[in-house]
C-alpha cells in the first residue's frame, strides 16, 4: 500500500537558509592560518557532514597532521568565528520560496521537523524567525552519527510520531539524500540534479516546488 506523506523533514543549511557561505568563509580562514587554502568545489564535500569530519577532510587537503587536542582547538576557533557571523543573521536571509512553502505546509496540516548536522541551528532559527514552524528539532546536539547515517531523520520521524515511509526529506547534500534513502524515506534534492541524483525529485529551490507536488511522490 502506498503511504501518504504526512511529515516533512528539512535540512537547514542550503535548504531553508544559506549559511554555506559562512561555513566556507570560516573554514577557509582557518585553513589560511595553517598556510593553505581550498576551493569552493572542495567545500561542496563538507555539506551535511559534522564539524569534526569536515575538519579531518580539510586537514587532509592541506596535508596537515594535528593531535586530537589541537583538532578540538581548531574546531572551536572555527565555530566561534561562525557563531559571530550567524548572530547577525536576519529573516531576510531565508532562501527564496522557503517561507511560503513552510506556511503552506503548516496550513495543510503537515508535521514538520528540522534534521540538521548544525549545532547552532537554534541561533539560526531564532534570528531568521522560522523556529515556530517546527514540531521537532533534531540537530548536531542530539545525534551521534553524521549523515549519510539516517539517525537524524529517523529520530525526526519518531518525534513526529510517523513511520519513515510517511516522511519526505528536503536536502541539498548528497550525504543527506543518502541518509533519507537509507532511512526508508522519500527525498527531494535542492540544488544540482547531477550531485543529488539519488533524489526522488530535484528542484533548484523551494520556490520551484508546490505543496501539491508532495503527493506525486
Amino acid at each position: 500500500m502506498k503511504e501518504n506523506i504526512k511529515g516533512l523533514l528539512f535540512d537547514l543549511d542550503g535548504v531553508l537558509v544559506d549559511t554555506a557561505v559562512y561555513h566556507y568563509d570560516t573554514w577557509l580562514r582557518l585553513a589560511k592560518t595553517m598556510g593553505f587554502t581550498f576551493s569552493e568545489k572542495q567545500n561542496e564535500e563538507l555539506k551535511g557532514i559534522s564539524r569534526m569530519d569536515s575538519l579531518d577532510k580539510i586537514l587532509g587537503w592541506g596535508n596537515v597532521s594535528k593531535s586530537d587536542a589541537e583538532k578540538l582547538e581548531l574546531a572551536t576557533q572555527k565555530n566561534n568565528w561562525y557563531v559571530e557571523m550567524i548572530n547577525k543573521m536576519t529573516p531576510a536571509e531565508v532562501l527564496p520560496g522557503a517561507l511560503d512553502f513552510l506556511q503552506s505546509a503548516q496550513k495543510q496540516g503537515y508535521k514538520m521537523a528540522l534534521g540538521s548536522a548544525s549545532k547552532n541551528s537554534s541561533i539560526i532559527l531564532k534570528n531568521t524567525n522560522i523556529a515556530h514552524f517546527f514540531d521537532a528539532i533534531v540537530d548536531g546536539n542530539s545525534v551521534s552519527k553524521s549523515k549519510p547515517d539516517p539517525e537524524v531523520f529517523l529520530k525526526g520521524a519518531e518525534l513526529l510520531g510517523l513511520k519513515p515511509s510517511e516522511c519526505v526529506v528536503f536536502e541539498d547534500a548528497a550525504a543527506g539524500i543518502e541518509a533519507a534513502k537509507r532511512g526508508g524515506m522519500k527525498a527531494i534534492g535542492i540544488g544540482d540534479e547531477y550531485i543529488l541524483k539519488q533524489s526522488d525529485k530535484v528542484v533548484s529551490g523551494l520556490d520551484q516546488l508546490a505543496i501539491q507536488d508532495l503527493q506525486e511522490l
